[in-house]
């Protein structure tokens, strides 16, 4: 079997982040429910004790959270049965959802860490909208060396961001997504896309055209992403990193 691969290792970290059983946790201060789960509880602690404990376990608002959590608990005083073992659940939930955090950090650091040993990161980060993880899968999916596909056509045929002819019997002309390709490049590309779009000027500007000819917010999305990845095929054949409006605009970017 081959080694897992750190990326691959995330994501599946990532889904067990988004169970439904594990979001409610995840919304209401994990940190806060392994020490208190019942409204009897959260009274008893009172606004300012269980502030301090929350402060003392770096919980983010900690002092609207408390007070939240306090207001709630003294409009509910209905016991139910099983509270005591449902409050032990959550707690289990709670303590899952902090060790999945922790593991998901550690994880996002060696990712880093072997992203950026590779000879394309620089090149790679200095587009905007892709960061160490987004760096990570296209080296992952594409095995970083841009000749195995030879042009950026075919790279976008892989990634999903190239049309492919829908023609039968009379009928030509008409262009479809291929139904075959690596749903998670064409993710890279989209996540980068939508970043971009909102925090690089050029990006922006292209998006905004796009628009105005009537395209969807997805169709607008893809067109900006086949763009970028034209760009970003240019950098890494040259060698190049990027550099804002004026080789974006040489590059048709714009």
């Amino acid at each position: 079997l081959p080694p897992p691969r750190p990326h691959n290792r995330r994501s599946d970290l990532r889904n067990d982040h988004r169970r439904p059983a594990l979001t409610p946790a995840a919304n209401c201060a994990a940190e806060s429910l392994t020490g208190y789960q019942t409204p009897a509880a959260l009274r008893r602690a009172g606004r300012n004790r269980l502030a301090v404990w929350l402060k003392n376990r770096k919980v983010r608002n900690y002092r609207l959270v408390a007070a939240t959590a306090v207001e709630v608990a003294e409009a509910q005083h209905t016991a139910v049965p099983g509270e005591k073992l449902a409050a032990a659940v959550v707690a289990r939930l709670a303590r899952e959802v902090i060790a999945l955090d922790e593991e998901i950090a550690e994880t996002d650091a060696l990712v880093e860490g072997r992203f950026r040993d590779h000879p394309h990161a620089e090149v790679i980060l200095s587009m905007p909208g892709i960061g160490s993880v987004l760096g990570a899968e296209f080296i992952a999916h594409t095995g970083g060396d841009m000749r195995v596909f030879g042009t950026a056509d075919r790279l976008a045929g892989v990634a999903g961001l190239a049309p492919v002819p829908k023609d039968s019997g009379r009928i030509s002309g008409n262009m479809r997504r291929p139904r075959r390709y690596c749903r998670r490049l064409m993710r890279v590309f989209y996540m980068s896309a939508q970043v971009a779009a909102r925090c690089c000027p050029v990006s922006k500007a292209f998006y905004e055209r796009k628009r105005a000819e009537k395209k969807t917010h997805k169709q607008a999305v893809i067109a900006l992403a086949r763009r970028r990845l034209n760009v970003l095929w240019a950098l890494l054949r040259d060698g190049r990193l990027f550099e804002g409006s004026p080789p974006l605009r040489a590059a048709n970017l714009g």
